[in-house]
């Protein structure tokens, strides 16, 4: 049997040949067993989430069937927020969670997250103990040790309470427009931002299950870039949808990613003493402008291989208090155990309203590289990697850029894919060299 889980969980066309209710059920068994192993003294109990998709209500069926049937109490909160369901692991004390979403993937797809006690994500280990559990035949619990069913009513609620402490100052005077991508943020996001006063018009926060992330969110940012323009608004938030991720636009319509996210909040932190050891954490896809300004910052960055896991992996060993990727997932440990674009926003608005400054302004601390990136169809990545001619050809395109660019060749973990990614002080320049090397990879294999 292949690896189910991916970086994030698990993942797949709902209902087709992998993600299927009956997989759902085992894993959430298998989980139960798993993740509540090390303490007898109590019935397990599981906080069980979702995103609004109309495959996620067969999905928690199946999850919550599955937890029972292991003997483990499901706690149901509803359609929230990724990162809502991390929190409510941890403050209600609960042995893990369980959230249904694909995030920014299209209605189609869906996919089952896992969190440990705390709403941390799991490590490898306790991911292959799951996998390994669904081959095993268990006793199952009968009569008063099959679990039980509850619903949080007020889920919603305690989640933004917590947004709004966490949030350093009142938004007042700022007006946002919130692209909630027909999603798990629909509901949440608008009343959390004009809680912390901020006067906010929402827009695609009107969820039907079918219309999550379809043409709008955080992967379509020109809906919002038109509206923020028309509204003459301060800024505007752009959601995925399980709004784990925030990406921004600023008053003129420009996009603002998650490296200029990520260096206007370390910047703020720094003249906080919030920082920890001045450092920030970041993906080997962050553009070397965020190295660039970081260094000029007296900030060192620290960098981990694509995924949140890994960020939050270096943050939690090392102690730091800020990290991200590109692509929008911020961590703030000190407030979140995950990546929680609510939080994110929250935290750049309340640096705007602190500064009177301009998102635009704040975000020109960085002067992105241009950054091309290239997907190569191979037939073996294994003989990509170990190739003497990508090597060569590697070499001689970081000689030809020096310090003003970059090459990251990496292979993709779900496809037969290399992605080039080359960032030069040209557009021209990077474009060229990305073909050069897609060749000798496409080539090499």
């Amino acid at each position: 049997m292949r690896r189910l889980f991916g970086t994030d969980g698990v993942r797949g066309l709902a209902n087709g040949e992998l993600l299927t209710p009956e997989l759902a059920v085992a894993l959430s068994a298998s989980a139960a067993r798993v993740l509540a192993a090390r303490d007898r003294s109590h019935r397990p109990v599981a906080v069980v989430g979702r995103d609004p998709r109309a495959s996620g209500e067969m999905l928690e069926a199946a999850v919550v069937a599955g937890l029972t049937s292991a003997g483990a109490d499901a706690v149901r909160v509803g359609v929230l927020p990724t990162p809502a369901v991390a929190y409510l692991v941890g403050s209600l004390g609960a042995d893990f969670g369980v959230m249904i979403s694909a995030s920014h993937n299209p209605m189609p797809d869906n996919g089952i997250k896992l969190f440990a006690a705390g709403g941390h994500k799991l490590p490898d280990v306790l991911e292959s103990a799951i996998e390994e559990g669904l081959d095993i035949r268990h006793e199952r619990p009968t009569g008063t040790r099959i679990g039980r069913v509850h619903d949080l009513v007020d889920a919603a609620e305690r989640y933004r309470d917590h947004l709004v402490a966490a949030t350093p100052g009142s938004l007042a005077g700022l007006r946002v427009v919130v692209d909630c991508a027909h999603g798990a943020a629909s509901a949440v996001a608008p009343e959390a931002y004009r809680r912390a006063g901020a006067d906010v018009i929402a827009m695609h926060a009107d969820p039907d299950g079918l219309n999550i992330n379809d043409g709008v969110g955080s992967t379509h940012l020109g809906p919002l870039q038109k509206a923020v323009r028309e509204h003459g608004a301060d800024l505007g938030i752009a959601h995925d949808g399980d709004a784990d991720r925030c990406l921004a636009v600023d008053a003129t319509g420009a996009a603002v990613d998650g490296d200029q996210i990520m260096a206007v909040l370390a910047l703020a932190m720094l003249e906080a003493g919030e920082l920890a050891h001045e450092t920030l954490v970041a993906t080997v896809m962050s553009n070397l402008g965020l190295h660039l300004a970081m260094q000029e910052a007296g900030i060192a960055v620290l960098t981990t291989q694509v995924g949140d896991r890994y960020v939050l992996e270096e943050l939690r060993t090392g102690g730091f208090s800020l990290g991200g990727e590109q692509s929008g997932h911020v961590v703030l440990p000190q407030h979140s155990t995950t990546g929680d674009g609510l939080l994110t926003a929250l935290r750049l608005m309340a640096r705007m309203a602190a500064t009177g400054s301009s998102l635009a302004g704040l975000a020109s601390v960085i002067t992105p590289l241009p950054q091309v990136l290239r997907n190569v169809q191979v037939a073996d990545k294994a003989a990509v990697a170990g190739s003497a001619a990508v090597r060569e050809a590697v070499e001689a395109a970081e000689a030809e850029l020096g310090a003003t660019g970059r090459v990251l060749l990496r292979p993709s973990g779900t496809e037969q894919l290399v992605r080039v990614m080359v960032e030069a002080p040209t557009s021209e320049q990077a474009d060229n060299v990305a073909l050069r090397l897609a060749e000798v990879v496409a080539a090499a294999s």
